[in-house]
């Protein structure tokens, strides 16, 4: 199956989640589509929104929950149909 990554638009910290107390945006083997938020990136203060990109199934999160990432670096990977 084809596979879409899912890329950080943005450098800063990565969190799954909207607020420590919500579960994840995603999970590993969960669906999503093309607009459904995967995740954010902090950067100084300012919150953005990662979307998945495609229409698809969760395969892997490339990176933790509080890491820090650099622009253009994947984050998550889609299995596409």
């Amino acid at each position: 199956m084809p596979r879409h990554e899912v890329v950080s638009p943005i450098p800063g910290v990565f969190y799954r989640r909207p607020d420590p107390d919500s579960p994840p945006f995603a999970e590993d083997g969960g669906p999503v589509s093309d607009d459904s938020p995967i995740g954010l990136v902090e950067v100084m203060k300012s919150f953005h929104h990662i979307t998945a990109g495609a229409t698809g199934t969760i395969v892997e999160f490339l990176v933790d929950n509080e890491d820090e990432v650099d622009a253009g670096q994947p984050v998550a990977v889609v299995e596409t149909p």
